[in-house]
């Protein structure tokens, strides 16, 4: 496996990312058949076709949301990650927090939904807390990549859409 070069992410990191923000954002948008899906159990209520396809959907999408997660992981920890291209301090360091966060959401909420579909009900309720949360920190994460990219120039954006060479 190469090194990622201090320019850019390689092809595969590129892909991974973008995979997962699509699952990520298919949760979001159609996460709520889950509950619906799971209320309509609980009360012994026929549950109808587009939340069973959609709670089906979720539940898969999360199980693929975490293998690539964990292979994105492996990826980030064998092979790194380029430099900031805009390298001030704080703005570095709080891109490494809010990916830290990113990654231990998208390690997290999976697993506490396996587990309160399997084990413990009662984390669901902890598990639905996390779609305000990724919604703040995809708009976070979102804007800073377009203030980089419109304000600063400085290629960041461009290094998530191009692979380097």
């Amino acid at each position: 496996m190469s090194q990622v070069s201090s320019r850019g992410y390689s092809a595969l990191q590129i892909a991974l990312h973008w995979a997962v923000a699509a699952l990520v954002l298919f949760q979001i948008v159609f996460g709520e058949s889950m509950e619906e899906f799971f209320d309509a159990l609980e009360e012994g209520e026929a549950i109808s076709p587009q939340d069973q396809f959609l709670g089906t959907a979720h539940y898969w999408t999360g199980l693929a949301i975490l293998g690539l997660v964990a292979i994105r992981l492996m990826l980030r920890l064998s092979a790194g990650a380029p430099g900031a291209a805009a390298d001030t301090n704080w703005s570095t360091k709080v891109a490494g927090v809010m990916h830290w966060l990113f990654y231990a959401l998208l390690v997290a909420v999976p697993l506490s939904g396996l587990l309160a579909f399997y084990h413990w009900a009662d984390l669901g309720d902890l598990h639905a807390l996390a779609k305000p949360a990724f919604v703040v920190l995809v708009a976070l994460h979102a804007m800073a990549a377009l203030y980089h990219s419109t304000v600063l120039k400085d290629g960041t954006l461009r290094r998530m859409l191009v692979p380097a060479r």
